[in-house]
């Protein structure tokens, strides 16, 4: 019988372990469920490793209970990512195996968990979740962050998921959203939360809303809470509203605190909050306990006493001096009542002896409260470090301790003792102050908990022999810190006395744990307890513990929903009323759909952006309606003249319109509610006798400008559609369909990106081969002019779209004051032929001050007589002779018709071109070049950045009139005059693109003292323009066309009649945002990194030449508070020396800064931020001797006497004497070396200071001149009298002027100081190094203080930093 039992048991044995081999072979499937529904706040993500064999109804059920749902209310659909792409149901009821219904072994299967028949899935019971501790998954602590470092895993099981972290539905409680850093606040709240006494009382109190403002009630907003706790069904809520009612704002969330403190400060507001009520005496009778500090004499047994209460009980981890810490916290409670001999010198006073005595001193409980709070004191101070620093040594403590052991009966039971307050407790009604947390004096009687206090010493002892088996307390939670005494992190441990079971209330995360995981947090390492134990321990453990007293007939339940006061089943509706608003709404949110709306306003222009905000469910028409409104075109245009077409911001292109789509969802259309769109939608408008077109997918968009020849002008775009596998002939039939124009004599360039110009001459080409894409941008003209058999790169028609492409618009602010006499040069050179009309010109700039005309004046006379000549120019090149056109001149001066009707245009707006002279115009020769040489030839930069193109801001999406219209930029789209001389018609080399050698800036002058704007032709317009206000007052503004390829020389060339001087006369200045100005000063380099709107300040005063460097000037006041002040700009030349510069610095520094020196009597020196350095000497050479630079900067300095310094091999260093016996520091005093030699230093100090050489001691000054250091460090703070024999070693490193070096006499003694003296040294010199902006020395940052507001938010001191 034996031997056959125990063969079925091998069978069967062996049978499950061929089982579990097979199912070790069997490949796995890992499958990723995401919840899509809106059951829960916080949606899940579950991950599922299952074998291939499992059904598909093992699946659901696996799903079920991972996410907490009730099998069969829910849906599982095909993922892939975020994006579903099969929209059937899996079958629930099949009975093939997850491989058999298409899932993938070994890689990810994406699911998506979604409501069944439109039902949200049904969440499960509590009562029905699993009960079984052995297999879910557990966990406490803090919770891991992804890319954490050194985050103990101690107290995180193995099997640690983040799907495993257990939901409300199966725990049924609720977490507490971390604001930021109050994990220590909630970690209190939830045990408040959890102690049935407290929330019990809590919602017997009645708000009256009448006499308080509900924001800033604790109690009220500590009720809402523990209700939301109780009832919501969010996974966590916020604590917001519970921190505004304390007065705090949103910076109190980034303050960390102790939650020991946040404990006591929140019960001292509550009892405030509660005086007059029933509460007002409830933290006492919960918390509140009594001890007697006693001293009893040795010798005749006299005991003063004193009668203290307290709110919990801070128990030392490790005593003061000993490296061995507590093991209990037993052990603890003993140490803390353990009382001390006081004898020697600290012998006590007996009031009965009349003498100093030996006496015993300590702490007997009186009284022990029915909620037990035992601090355990784990921060304590390094004496050796100076730190603080947390203890995490192992401390134990049991589930249940009994508290009677912690009573002296026998002390009791002494006749001599007497019930009165000692006269030597100097602080009455205060405890020891370096152990109790809580200071109260009330001794008010408690009728909670046990009171050994009585008239009689036989009663207190019956009475306290008959209590001890009453003094049993529970543990139910335990606060647990994890970090270092710098900060960390707070959780609580809860046992629920609803089921005795324990809970980790870690923030939001809310978890079943077990009695082992408490054991844990015990702290401390297997090792030995010795003192640097803790270093190497767990940094968690616990910090406060909370024990209830074990009553029966006391111990309260938590009060059921049928027993809640009236006003907190009121407030229980309007919680859940709340909460089902806000679900409401979140549901609205997640079925809308949010996405880019653009419109170009119908009369202004200009491309409007919005969000359009739709419902999944509503209509393309109502979406159109809402769109019509959100853009504000109710005034402007009737509705009907709109639509919604799908349309890509980023390539300005309509993707398609939705022709009989009216009824259709917005979900539908758009393909579902998306976080982000990879389209955006486009208001589209029409007047109300046009039609809109209808766009097709798959179609390109082309906006088509049209090229008017002979008034220079480029129409606003026309937008067509087109198809890629369209030919270049049926694309230009389309366009002549659209535009009205022969196709015949058409030419079309594709402009494919910035100064990419193409000319599609091949008919046969498809629009793809051409480069056509999206969205795409052609130029087209028709006429039947000659200039369609010029090649396309000397064409009128390239160079017109070259220069449109290349023309930007700028703002230039005039100087306020007219230059007077300084102007004395002809601006525009004389030209053969035209002799007259220059000489005018040049007359009417030379003459006197007094006649100087104002801007307008200039611009409106030049523009004129310029204008003949060019009017002059086009009639000639009308009679048919190009070649005479491109050989003797550049594009002419053509003015717009429309311009000449227009009497604003013809009075403002004007063009004042300069026709530089060619020297030998025959040397022009033409030659035809390819498309692609003129691409490479082209002056680009990478910093252009903005087409002068009529962009998406300016076009129109129905066809409309082809009437001229302003461009994007402005610029009159008919009054594009000129371009520059192509290269291809230019046999001489052009200078603007020739990089001359960087000096630091270029001359406005080449080698044979020509302009270099003579040597180029670009297109400049300019008009007065009236800024906007706050722009400067009085100010004249122009606004200036001009080709970004001319070159800052040339265009100061242009301005020189605006300004009135030449241009070496005047300086340029970039504006920048935040009004920022640097000067241009590179004349050779051109306009390219400039872009529309750009701002220019011209500014009076001397340009640079060839070779000259602007330099900024600084006194050196080596004694003074500020060391270094500015004193002016001067030029520095290439080739210059020293005395040169020194020379015509002389005329500068008395005009301009009253220093009337002499030639020997400064000197210049390098400045390297606020550093002196190299002292220049009269025969160093710039560039040769001193390296120098643009925005170079020297410091001058004064001297006192004859120079010093002849030679460059000396050494100039600044002295200053420290005398440790005044406590102060003598003046700066330089000290020229004739070698870099430890010992002559030595000696040249002693010589100035008659301190003999023996005594010397010296150290290097530390940071930036003047190396300011507090006189209260400089003694002890500085490396003084390095062991070197040489300045320029390792660690002085001295190799150049102006090295800061302290001295002092070593027989010197240092100058004692008071306390007090030394405070107010302190502050003064605290004050001094701020003011300079010198290093103060380190203060750690100050905590701030935990405060609770009974009043709302505190008032802000304006008197603090």
């Amino acid at each position: 019988m034996f031997w056959s039992c125990r063969q079925s048991i091998f069978a069967e044995m062996k049978k499950k372990f061929s089982q579990v081999e097979s199912a070790a072979e069997e490949p796995r499937v890992l499958c990723i469920i995401q919840d899509t529904t809106n059951s829960k706040t916080v949606n899940e993500r579950v991950t599922l490793n299952l074998p291939a064999s499992t059904p598909l109804k093992r699946l659901f059920e696996d799903v079920a209970s991972k996410v907490g749902y009730v099998n069969g209310t829910f849906d599982l659909m095909w993922g892939n990512g975020d994006n579903v792409t099969d929209t059937t149901p899996i079958d629930q009821n099949s009975d093939k195996t997850i491989l058999d219904a298409g899932f993938e072994p070994e890689k990810k299967n994406f699911l998506h968990l979604t409501d069944k028949d439109g039902e949200q899935p049904h969440i499960m019971p509590e009562e029905s979740g699993t009960t079984d501790d052995s297999v879910q998954d557990r966990f406490i602590g803090p919770l891991p962050r992804e890319g954490s470092v050194g985050c103990t895993n101690d107290y995180v099981s193995q099997s640690y998921s983040y799907s495993s972290v257990l939901s409300k539905s199966e725990t049924g409680y609720v977490g507490l959203v971390n604001q930021a850093m109050t994990c220590y606040l909630n970690s209190l709240l939830q045990t408040l939360f959890m102690t049935p006494e407290f929330r019990n009382a809590l919602y017997k109190w009645e708000f009256e809303e009448s006499e308080e403002d509900p924001v800033t009630s604790i109690p009220y907003q500590l009720q809402r809470l523990f209700v939301l706790l109780q009832t919501s069904k969010k996974r966590a809520i916020e604590t917001t509203d519970v921190t505004r009612s304390f007065g705090w704002d949103s910076s109190e969330a980034w303050q960390q605190h102790d939650v020991q403190e946040l404990c006591r400060v929140m019960f001292d507001a509550l009892e405030q909050k509660w005086k007059q009520t029933e509460q007002a005496d409830l933290i006492n009778q919960l918390y509140q306990g009594k001890l007697k500090d006693y001293v009893r004499c040795l010798e005749c047994g006299y005991e003063g006493w004193r009668i203290d209460t307290y709110l919990d009980i801070p128990l030392v981890i490790r005593p003061y001096g000993s490296n061995q810490a507590f093991a209990s916290v037993e052990e603890a409670l003993h140490a803390f009542i353990q009382p001390e001999i006081l004898d020697g010198p600290n012998q006590y006073f007996c009031e009965r002896c009349k003498k100093k005595c030996d006496a015993r001193k300590g702490l007997r409980f009186l009284h022990f409260p029915y909620l037990l709070t035992l601090q355990l004191k784990r921060f304590d101070f390094d004496y050796t470090t100076m730190h603080r620093i947390k203890l995490n040594d192992r401390m134990t403590f049991p589930e249940e301790l009994d508290m009677s052991v912690f009573i002296d009966v026998e002390d009791e039971k002494s006749p001599q003792t007497e019930s009165c307050t000692d006269s030597g407790a100097e602080n009455e009604g205060s405890c020891h102050s370096d152990q109790m947390s809580n200071d109260f004096s009330n001794d008010d009687g408690v009728d909670e908990g046990i009171c050994l206090e009585s008239n009689s010493a036989a009663e207190r002892i019956s009475k306290a022999g008959s209590e001890k088996s009453s003094l049993l307390y529970e543990l139910f939670s335990v606060m647990v810190h994890s970090g270092s005494a710098a900060g960390g992190h707070y959780y609580a441990c809860i046992k629920s006395f609803s089921d005795d079971q324990w809970y980790s209330f870690n923030d939001q995360h809310v978890s079943k744990i077990t009695q082992e995981d408490i054991k844990k947090t015990y702290g401390g390492s297997s090792g030995s307890r010795g003192y640097y134990s803790s270093a190497f321990a767990s940094s968690t453990n616990a910090y406060m513990l909370i024990y209830r007293l074990k009553d029966p007939t006391r111990n309260a339940k938590f009060l059921e929903a049928r027993e809640y006061p009236e006003h907190i089943k009121q407030l229980v509706q309007k919680e859940r009323e709340l909460e089902e608003q806000e679900k409401r709404q979140r549901e609205i949110e997640r079925n809308t759909c949010k996405i880019k709306l653009f419109c170009m306003h119908p009369t202004k222009q200009i491309m409007m952006e919005n969000k359009l905000e739709v419902h999944k469910d509503r209509t393309l028409k109502e979406a159109v309606e809402i769109a019509y409104k959100l853009m504000d075109l109710e005034e402007t245009i009737p509705l009907d003249c709109c639509r919604l077409v799908k349309y890509d911001e980023f390539h300005d292109y309509l993707e398609r319109s939705y022709e009989g789509e009216e009824d259709t969802p917005m979900g539908l259309l758009l393909g579902g509610v998306k976080s982000t769109y990879m389209f955006d939608l486009l208001l589209e408008t029409r007047r109300p006798d046009q039609i809109f077109q209808c766009y097709k997918p798959g179609e390109v968009m082309v906006k088509v400008h049209i090229v008017d020849l002979k008034t220079e002008s480029v129409a606003p775009p026309i937008s067509v559609r087109a198809y890629l596998n369209q030919t270049v002939s049926e694309f230009k039939q389309l366009i002549s369909k659209a535009t009205n124009l022969p196709a015949d004599t058409m030419r079309v360039v594709l402009e494919r990106c910035y100064n990419d110009l193409r000319l599609l001459n091949v008919s046969s080409k498809t629009l793809k081969s051409e480069g056509f894409f999206r969205s795409n941008k052609v130029f087209i003209e028709s006429s039947e002019s000659l200039d369609r058999h010029v090649a396309y790169t000397g064409s009128h028609l390239w160079k017109l779209l070259d220069r449109h492409a290349n023309t930007i618009r700028l703002y230039v602010s005039l100087p306020e004051q007219s230059p007077g006499s300084q102007f004395r040069r002809a601006v525009y050179q004389k030209s053969s032929g035209d002799s007259g009309h220059l000489d005018e010109a040049c007359e009417r700039v030379k003459g006197p001050v007094g006649n100087m005309k104002s801007v307008e004046a200039i611009l409106e006379e030049s523009t004129e007589k310029l204008k003949s000549l060019s009017l002059q120019q086009q009639q000639e090149g009308d009679n048919g002779d190009s070649s005479k056109s491109t050989e003797a001149s550049d594009f002419e001066n053509i003015e717009s018709p429309l311009n000449e009707i227009d009497s604003s245009a013809s009075g403002e707006n004007r063009e004042l071109e300069n026709q530089i002279q060619i020297s030998d115009p025959e040397n022009l020769q033409s030659e035809e070049r390819s498309d692609s040489d003129v691409n490479n030839d082209r002056s680009t930069s990478s910093v252009d950045s903005d087409i002068l193109s009529s962009s998406h801001s300016s076009d129109t999406l129905c066809n409309v009139d082809n009437a001229p219209l302003p461009l994007a930029n402005g610029l009159d789209s008919h009054s594009i005059t000129s371009s520059r001389r192509s290269k291809a018609n230019q046999g001489k080399k052009e200078t603007w693109d020739t990089a001359e050698e960087d000096s630091g800036t270029d001359s406005e002058y080449d080698e044979s003292g020509k302009s270099r704007g003579e040597a180029q032709y670009m297109y400049f317009k300019s008009e007065p323009y009236a800024a906007d206000e706050g722009l400067g007052e009085g100010q004249k503004w122009l606004m200036v066309h001009v080709d970004k390829r001319i070159t800052l020389s040339a265009f100061k060339q242009h301005l020189e009649p605006f300004v009135g001087v030449p241009s070496s006369h005047f300086k340029v200045f970039r504006v920048y945002a935040s009004n920022q100005e640097f000067e241009s000063v590179r004349l050779n380099e051109t306009l390219s990194s400039f872009s529309d709107d750009n701002k220019i300040t011209i500014r009076l005063g001397r340009a640079l030449k060839k070779g000259e460097y602007r330099v900024k000037v600084y006194q050196l006041l080596v004694n003074e508070p500020e060391p270094c002040k500015f004193l002016l700009d001067a030029v520095f030349a290439k080739g210059m020396t020293v005395r040169q510069s020194k020379e015509e610095l002389l005329p500068q520094l008395r005009e301009q800064c009253g220093l009337d020196l002499t030639i020997d009597r400064f000197r210049l020196r390098k400045k390297t931020w606020k550093n002196p350095g190299t002292v220049f000497l009269d025969y160093h050479i710039y560039e040769e001797d001193i390296n120098i630079s643009s925005n170079w900067e020297v410091f001058l300095e004064i001297l006192d006497g004859v120079e010093k310094m002849k030679s460059m091999s000396q050494l100039a260093v600044l002295s200053r004497r420290w005398r440790p016996s005044e406590m102060k520091l003598d003046s700066f005093q330089e000290v020229v070396l004739e070698s870099s030699s430890v010992e002559e230093l030595k000696e040249k100090l002693s010589e100035i200071s008659e301190i003999p050489l023996e005594n010397i001691e010296f150290a290097k000054g530390r940071g930036t001149f003047p190396c300011d250091i507090s006189i209260l460090e400089i003694h002890q703070d500085l490396d003084w009298n390095p062991k070197v024999s040489t300045l320029n070693v390792w660690p002085l490193y001295i190799c150049d002027d102006g090295a800061v070096i302290f001295y002092r006499d070593k027989t010197e003694e240092l100058m004692g100081l008071t306390d007090e003296q030394r405070n107010e040294l302190m502050k003064k010199e605290s004050s001094r190094l701020q003011k300079t902006g010198h290093r103060v020395t380190y203060s750690p940052r100050k905590e701030k203080a935990l405060k609770i507001y009974l009043d709302g938010a505190p008032n802000k001191d304006l008197t603090q930093d």
